[in-house]
C-alpha cells in the first residue's frame, strides 16, 4: 500500500521543482506520474528533441527516491504532427472532424498515426528505459475518453473493411451474419461495406456491433504496440494504462491482455453527479460519492490483468492512479467534498487491494482547461484539504506497516459478477426500451450485494469460475459455449438478469427462442419480452413480500423451472431450476436485494444487512469498515479483536476503522 502523485513539472519553475520533491517525500508519497501531455516540450518540432528539462526533472525526484511512472504522451499529439496527417483526427457521428485544441485528438485506425505513436514510444523508451528512477510506464491516458475510441473516419472504414474480410472470409458469410437481406442491404464484396453512421433510419445491428468490436481492436492493437515497445526497451518495469468510470466504448479485458497493471481513474463525485443514479441519490451523496461507485470500479479493474488459475479467482495488479482530491472541472455541478472523504476514498481503495493510490495532482493548474481542477496544493503553493488527508493517510500507512506487513492480504472472494461488454453493446445497441441501461443494472446488482456485506470479484465472460459460490450474470445477453460449459460445470448458485442468452454472436435471436443455450440448464424458454414505459408498473411478490416490476418484462413457458416470485396475476417473474435463477421483470432494489440474499444463504455465504451507507472489506486478516454518513455507525467484524488498528469501535462518521480478524 503506497501513495502516488501526478505532476506536471512542465508547469512550474525549475526552482520548484526541488522543493516539491522534499514535499512529496516528507508526505510518505512514493510514486510520481509525469510526462503524459508532454509531447510538444519533448518535441517541439519534427525530429528535434529537447530532454535537458525531463532529465532534470526525473534526477530530481529521483535525489529524493521517489519512483517514477513515465508515461508515453501520445494522448496529446502537437499541433505540427496535426499538420502534418490532418486525416488523422477522428471523426463523430455525424461526420464532423474532432480538431487539435483540448486532447485525445486522434483516430485509433490512422496508420500514420500508429507509426508515430510508436516511433515517440521508442524515442521515450530508449531515452529513460533503463534509468533507476523509472520504476514503471503508463501507455497514453485514458483511452476513448471524450467518446473517442469510436471514430468514423476514412482510415476507420478502410480498417474495418479489412477486419471484416478477416473475420468472415467472403461476403456471403458476412451477408448471412449480417441478415443483410433484410431491406436489400447485401454487399458483393467488402469494399462496399459502409461504416454504421449517417443511415435514415436505425442501422443493422449487427454491422453496428461489429463496428463496435472492430473499434475496440483498434484500440487493443494500439495497447499492444506501445506494450511490446516499452518491454523490450525498459526491461523489468510494469506497463499500465488508466482507464476510467462507467465506460464502455471498447472491451477493457481485451485491451488488458497486454497490461502487466490496470489503473483508474477515480472522481466519486464527478460520477455520482454525471451517470444514472436518482436525482435523490446525486443530493444525498453530493459532498460523499455513492459508496459503491469507486468499489465497483475498484473491484472491475481487480480483475483486468489478472493470471488465469482455474483453481482460484482471479486477481490483477490494480492501481488508483489518479483519485480526486477536492473539487473537479468537469462535472456537471462540481461540489466539494466532506472533510474526511479524501481520506476514505484512499482507504477504500486499499480495502479493494489497490497497491498504490495516486491522488490528481500535485497543484492546482492557474491556467487553461483544468484551472478549476483541485490538488494537493492550491496554484499559490499552500496545502489544500485533500493534501491534508493525503499527509494523514502517509502517516497512517507508516504506522501500520509493521502490522499489515506481517499480515496476508490477498484478496480471495466467493461471489463473482460476470461484466461482460459484448452483452453489454448488444443492450445497448437495440435496447427495446428507452430507458434500459445494463451498465446501471450491472452496478445495482452489484450494490446491493454490497449491502449485504458481500466481497465480490467482477471477473469478464472467459475467467475461471470454479472457485465461485455465487455467480452472478447481469449482461450476459450472449453467452459463448466455453461460459456455458463453465456454469454446467460448476456448483456455484447462479443469478440471471433479463435478456440472458437472448441473442447469439451474430446479434440473432436463437433459433430456439432466448435464453438460447441456457434453457436446459434454466428449465423455461422466453415467449415474449415487452418494454415498460415509466409510470406503468406490474405488481408481483417475492419471498412473501410485494414488489413492483418496472421497465421490462418477459412472457415464460416453465419446463422444469418453479416459481420464486409471480406477478399478482401469476404469470412467473422469478424461476429456480435446480441452483439457477432468472429473473423475468425489472425488479425494484429492495426486491434484488432479497433475492440475492436468499441466493447467497442458498450458497452456504453469510450474508449480513449493514447499516445503511456503511459498506465493509475483507482483505486478508483484517476487515475494514467504511461510514458514508454524517452520523457515527456502531459495527464490527465477528472474530475481530475488540480494538481496531485504525478508527473507533464505532465507526466515525466519513470514516473508517480497521480490524485485526483473529
Amino acid at each position: 500500500m503506497e501513495l502516488g502523485i501526478c505532476y506536471y513539472p512542465e508547469h512550474w519553475p525549475r526552482e520548484q521543482w526541488p522543493v516539491d520533491a522534499q514535499r512529496m517525500r516528507d508526505m510518505n508519497i512514493r510514486w510520481v506520474r509525469i510526462a503524459e501531455f508532454a509531447w510538444s516540450r519533448i518535441e517541439p518540432s519534427p525530429g528535434v528533441f529537447e530532454w535537458e528539462w525531463l532529465d532534470q526533472a526525473i534526477d530530481t525526484l529521483h535525489a529524493q527516491g521517489l519512483k517514477v511512472v513515465m508515461c508515453t504522451p501520445t494522448a496529446t499529439p502537437p499541433k505540427w504532427l496535426v499538420d502534418q496527417m490532418p486525416d488523422m483526427l477522428a471523426v463523430d457521428a455525424q461526420g464532423h472532424t474532432r480538431g487539435f485544441g483540448s486532447r485525445r485528438h486522434y483516430c485509433f485506425s490512422h496508420a500514420g498515426y500508429q507509426a508515430q505513436s510508436q516511433r515517440i514510444t521508442r524515442a521515450v523508451a530508449e531515452r529513460y528505459g533503463n534509468h533507476p528512477a523509472v520504476a514503471a510506464w503508463q501507455t497514453d491516458n485514458e483511452y476513448g475518453c471524450h467518446n473517442t475510441a469510436i471514430s468514423y473516419s476514412s482510415a476507420a472504414a478502410e480498417g474495418f473493411r479489412t477486419w471484416l474480410a478477416g473475420r468472415y472470409g467472403d461476403a456471403r458469410e458476412l451477408n448471412r451474419a449480417w441478415g443483410t437481406v433484410f431491406w436489400s442491404q447485401e454487399i458483393r464484396n467488402f469494399d462496399e461495406i459502409d461504416l454504421p453512421n449517417l443511415t435514415v433510419t436505425e442501422a443493422n445491428p449487427s454491422h453496428r456491433l461489429d463496428f463496435q468490436r472492430y473499434s475496440s481492436w483498434a484500440v487493443a492493437r494500439f495497447q499492444e504496440a506501445q506494450y511490446q515497445l516499452l518491454k523490450a526497451l525498459s526491461p523489468g518495469r510494469p506497463v499500465s494504462h488508466n482507464y476510467m468510470g462507467f465506460y464502455t466504448e471498447f472491451n477493457h479485458h481485451e485491451v488488458s491482455e497486454n497490461l502487466d497493471i490496470a489503473t483508474w481513474d477515480s472522481y466519486p463525485l464527478g460520477f455520482t453527479q454525471d451517470f444514472f443514479l436518482s436525482p435523490q441519490e446525486k443530493v444525498q451523496y453530493a459532498r460523499t460519492g455513492h459508496p459503491d461507485v469507486p468499489a465497483f470500479h475498484h473491484d472491475l479493474y481487480r480483475g483486468m490483468c489478472a493470471s488465469v488459475r482455474a483453481d482460484a479467482p482471479a486477481h490483477g495488479r490494480w492501481w488508483v492512479m489518479e483519485q480526486q482530491p477536492g473539487p473537479v472541472n468537469w462535472a456537471q455541478w462540481n461540489l466539494a467534498p466532506h472533510d474526511g472523504m479524501v481520506r476514505l476514498w484512499t482507504w477504500q481503495a486499499f480495502a479493494h487491494g489497490a497497491e498504490v493510490v495516486s491522488y490528481f495532482r500535485w497543484r492546482q493548474a492557474p491556467f487553461a482547461q483544468e484551472q478549476m481542477h483541485t490538488g494537493l496544493n492550491r496554484p499559490d503553493f499552500s496545502l489544500d484539504q485533500g493534501g491534508v488527508e493525503a499527509a494523514q493517510v502517509g502517516e497512517e500507512l507508516a504506522e501500520l506497516c509493521h502490522t499489515m506487513c506481517a499480515s496476508k492480504l490477498s484478496v480471495r472472494n466467493r461471489v463473482a459478477l460476470v461484466f461482460d461488454y459484448d452483452g453489454l453493446w448488444m443492450g445497448q445497441i437495440q435496447p427495446q426500451g428507452k430507458d434500459y441501461n445494463g451498465l446501471a443494472l450491472a452496478f445495482r446488482l452489484y450494490s446491493a450485494l454490497r449491502q449485504l456485506g458481500l466481497d465480490i470479484d467482477i471477473v469478464g465472460p472467459n475467467a475461471p469460475l470454479s472457485a465461485y459460490q455465487l455467480i452472478v450474470l447481469p449482461v450476459s445477453t450472449h453467452v459463448s459455449p466455453a461460459l456455458l460449459e463453465q456454469l454446467k460445470n460448476t456448483t456455484a448458485q447462479l443469478v440471471f438478469a433479463p435478456r440472458a442468452g437472448s441473442k447469439t454472436t451474430d446479434m440473432h435471436v436463437p433459433p430456439q427462442l432466448a435464453p438460447g443455450p441456457l434453457q436446459s440448464l434454466l428449465g423455461l424458454r422466453v415467449n415474449r419480452v415487452a418494454s415498460l414505459p415509466p409510470g406503468f408498473e406490474e405488481v408481483g411478490h417475492l419471498l412473501d413480500q410485494a414488489t413492483t416490476v418496472t421497465g421490462w418484462f418477459e412472457d415464460l413457458a416453465l419446463h422444469g423451472a418453479h416459481k420464486l416470485a409471480t406477478l399478482s396475476d401469476g404469470r412467473p417473474l422469478v424461476t429456480l431450476n435446480d441452483r439457477a435463477c432468472y429473473v423475468a421483470g425489472g425488479l425494484d432494489d429492495a426486491a434484488w436485494q432479497r433475492l440475492l440474499e436468499s441466493r447467497a444463504l442458498a450458497a452456504g455465504l453469510e450474508p449480513q444487512r449493514l447499516p445503511a451507507d456503511l459498506r465493509v472489506s475483507r482483505l486478508g486478516a483484517l476487515a475494514m469498515a467504511f461510514n458514508f454518513s454524517d452520523k457515527a455507525i456502531d459495527w464490527s467484524p465477528v472474530g475481530s479483536t475488540s480494538e481496531p488498528l485504525l478508527g473507533e469501535p464505532s465507526v466515525a462518521a466519513r470514516g473508517l476503522s480497521i480490524w485485526h480478524l483473529v
